[in-house]
């Protein structure tokens, strides 16, 4: 019987192929795990009307943690009822599985590291090297949507806002609302999250994103707890920042920032933008961690027209292996991975496309396999 059972979640398009490398260098660093495929993503969406099928949800009940490849999501009511089998005539809104995933789950952490690794050709500066928290399950993503809205609905916005009262008689179709919701608990543990996380590995600063001279109550909210919360760390310096600004002043200068943390669109944007500045979605590895369970995953979508070609990046999903191994308390193996990962880079041998070179996925993952032995001093940690 193996040490861990490990949810195998490929999902769309090169979802498969990045998972695959990543077994490569998992197999080389011989994890004592079970590989358990789950079904997820578009294809049981068309199949099914589900994409996220309830035998996948029940899988991950019972296993140590997870590795999600990449899905395909489609905007409101993207699958067409006749996709699906015994639907035909109706109209589903698909809902991305990732999102249900971490609501269901309760993976209130998204945990982002963004490293610029020495030698990568398109670092945006060396020696960057960012953490963010991002609130995984509530803010706009908290799933409470109308794009019908309910009369009852109306009235009441009406009632308690007057520029919405302008909305009121449109027809009910005309017009869609979207629900940010900050609660004080969820609030309080992302940013505890991000504090445990400055003091357990040394840092020295950590960065409120927010936008509370507008969004008042929802962010409002956020930045009082934050500020309530970073008492308990005097250690380590706080600052805060609305989130149009950082996103300048990250950009302006990396170096002034250590730990980020953000409610969950903001942190969606400034994750993305910290991946881009270290090398693109081809080094962005996510961590959806809750107290129970951890799905790690990349930050890439599908890329349906690079599917079946084995041309993509797979780094940032062995890096997210990387932070898997970490979850797992196997802190020796995740080690030599991320050495082998940085000197590879460094060595600039083997690159994929994104890198101005033409080495295919697997390539990249075998030589990252051959390189788990060496003792490369990783320079941006």
């Amino acid at each position: 019987m193996s040490k861990y059972k490990i949810a195998w979640l490929p999902g769309d398009g090169i979802g498969v192929e990045v998972l695959e490398a990543a077994k490569i260098v998992l197999d080389a660093l011989a994890l004592d795990a079970d590989y358990i495929h789950g079904d997820i993503g578009w294809e049981f969406w068309c199949k099914e009307g589900d994409a996220f099928p309830q035998r996948t949800i029940d899988l991950l009940k019972n296993v140590d943690a997870a590795m999600f490849g990449a899905i395909t999501s489609k905007p409101g009511k993207a699958a067409e009822a006749e996709l699906v089998p015994g639907l035909k005539g109706k109209s589903l809104v698909y809902r991305s599985p990732i999102v249900r995933m971490r609501q269901l789950f309760d993976l209130y952490i998204c945990l982002r590291p963004c490293i610029a690794y020495p030698g990568n050709p398109l670092n945006f500066k060396e020696g960057i090297n960012l953490v963010v928290f991002r609130e995984n399950t509530e803010d706009l993503y908290s799933g409470v949507e109308f794009n019908t809205v309910p009369k009852e609905l109306s009235d009441t916005l009406a009632r308690l806002s007057k520029p919405f009262a302008a909305f009121k008689d449109l027809p009910e179709d005309q017009y869609a609302v979207s629900c940010k919701i900050n609660t004080r608990k969820g609030s309080e543990r992302i940013v505890r999250s991000a504090f445990e996380f400055a003091r357990r590995f040394k840092r020295k600063k950590v960065t409120i994103v927010h936008k509370a001279n507008v969004v008042r109550a929802t962010d409002g909210l956020f930045l009082e707890t934050a500020k309530e919360v970073a008492k308990g760390y005097p250690e380590i310096a706080m600052d805060d920042a609305n989130i149009d600004a950082m996103t300048m002043w990250l950009l302006k200068n990396p170096f002034n920032y250590d730990v980020l943390v953000a409610p969950n669109l903001y942190g969606d944007i400034i994750s993305d933008l910290c991946a881009q500045m270290v090398g693109g979605l081809g080094f962005g590895c996510s961590g959806n961690i809750g107290d129970k369970l951890a799905v790690f995953e990349p930050t890439h979508g599908s890329a349906p027209k690079y599917a079946g070609q084995y041309k993509v990046n797979p780094i940032a999903t062995i890096l997210a292996a990387k932070m898997m191994l970490d979850w797992l308390g196997e802190t020796e193996k995740a080690g030599k991975l991320e050495r082998a990962v940085a000197h590879v880079i460094k060595e600039g041998q083997v690159r994929t496309y994104d890198m101005r070179g033409t080495s295919k996925t697997l390539e990249m993952a075998e030589a990252i396999a051959e390189k788990l032995e060496v003792g490369v001093v990783i320079g941006t940690q």
